[in-house]
């Protein structure tokens, strides 16, 4: 039997009747040629019926050519809307942490799912996307989400995540690829100098609310801005930091697990990345982490409110964080924790650290992500090493006699 064939509908009394009425009432007859084939699966399926024979051959070798070569997809599968297929998309993704997958749960319901959600997949287009990136990034009062250039990278990342799940099956190509992104800018990022963490990190430590009481984490706010600043720990990785784990005398901080937040509650894993690793404590911190390592037991975390509890960044950064740049006179320049990173890194490179070691340090998962974001910041060493060569090449030839 053939895979793929034309059906003559003229052989069926019920479609001659209805031609018959069509042209009693001086209406144009139903479709006449029929495109009948049999999937992959072995289903039988419709590939449409069209007034004329040629246009059914021609969508009868269309069918035979992708069935032979693979590319054939059900045309019913590409109906299915985004937003079925994000919920599938996201029940399956049990390869990621528990706090990406909120991430993704929160991206999808705040900016994924109210433009795509009801459309079908084959809706969906590449120059809407490109729309609709743009407009993330736009004013509220604009008709946008005022997001900035990481979150709307996010949000977009998501969106094609889930389309990229949706190829060969339903989709010839995620309509998502190739979009425009913004790229984070150098405004995005702030780099204090070391007086400034200085001003920041005693600020930290002098806060008193107004009632006169000292707040939560005044106690250890000291050494910890000046351990975000210094060693480009993240926060949360800071947060969750171990007495254990760092070893005064060698002056190494050993980074295996950090903090997240899912509904509500603070959970232990793995970095960013998924891969512990080894940072300098430069030595003027040892002194300040004297009090809060030394002879406290391993699993003991090393920052922790007054009453003995995990910090919680929120809580910090409203009550405490933002009160002390303020003290400090940086309230203007858009400073959060997460930039103090920003800081760690400006001052290791200008400090002589190469790529690698920044890389290192910071946790990136490769150099390319530390010069894509620092790169800018490393010096033009071009004449440095121009005439490192130089000097080498006159050394190696000062006993090579001119050419006879």
């Amino acid at each position: 039997m053939a895979r793929v064939w034309i059906y003559d509908r003229t052989r069926d009394k019920a479609y001659r009747d209805a031609a018959a009425k069509a042209k009693a009432a001086k209406r144009n007859p139903p479709a006449r040629w029929w495109v009948r084939y049999y999937d992959p699966a072995g289903r039988l399926k419709s590939g449409g019926t069209f007034a004329k024979k040629v246009d059914a051959e021609s969508r009868q070798t269309d069918l035979q050519n992708s069935l032979s070569v693979g590319t054939y997809r059900d045309p019913a599968a590409g109906k299915v809307t985004l937003g079925e297929i994000a919920e599938k998309w996201l029940g399956a993704r049990t390869d990621i942490k528990r706090s990406t997958w909120w991430k993704y749960r929160s991206l999808l319901d705040a900016h994924v799912l109210p433009r795509w959600g009801d459309l079908p997949l084959t809706a969906i287009q590449n120059e809407d996307v490109a729309v609709w990136v743009a407009a993330l990034q736009k004013p509220r009062d604009e008709g946008g989400s005022n997001l900035g250039a990481s979150q709307t990278r996010r949000a977009h990342g998501v969106l094609s995540m889930v389309l990229d799940w949706c190829v060969p099956r339903r989709l010839t190509m995620n309509p998502a690829r190739g979009v425009p992104l913004p790229k984070s800018s150098e405004a995005e990022h702030v780099y204090l100098d070391y007086v400034q963490v200085e001003a920041l990190a005693e600020a930290a430590a002098s806060l008193r609310t107004k009632y006169g009481q000292v707040p939560a984490s005044a106690h250890v706010n000291r050494p910890f801005i000046l351990l975000l600043a210094y060693t480009g720990l993240r926060w949360n990785e800071a947060a969750a930091l171990r007495a254990g784990r760092v070893d005064l005398v060698g002056r190494r901080i050993r980074v295996v697990t950090a903090f997240a937040e899912v509904e509500g509650k603070l959970i232990e894993q793995a970095p960013k990345t998924g891969k512990s690793r080894t940072v300098p404590v430069p030595p003027s911190l040892v002194d300040e982490l004297k009090p809060l390592v030394e002879n406290r037991p391993d699993d003991a975390l090393v920052f922790s409110t007054n009453r003995g509890a995990a910090m919680r960044l929120r809580n910090w950064r409203n009550r405490e964080f933002d009160k002390a740049i303020e003290s400090a006179g940086l309230d203007r320049i858009g400073l959060t924790p997460h930039k103090l990173r920003h800081t760690a890194a400006s001052l290791a490179i200008a400090a002589g650290a190469d790529v690698k070691v920044v890389q290192q340090m910071l946790g990136h998962a490769t150099a390319t992500m530390t010069l894509d974001r620092y790169g800018h910041l490393f010096p033009d060493r071009l004449d440095e090493v121009a005439e490192a060569m130089d000097a080498a090449r006159v050394k190696a030839t000062a006993n090579i006699g001119p050419a006879a």
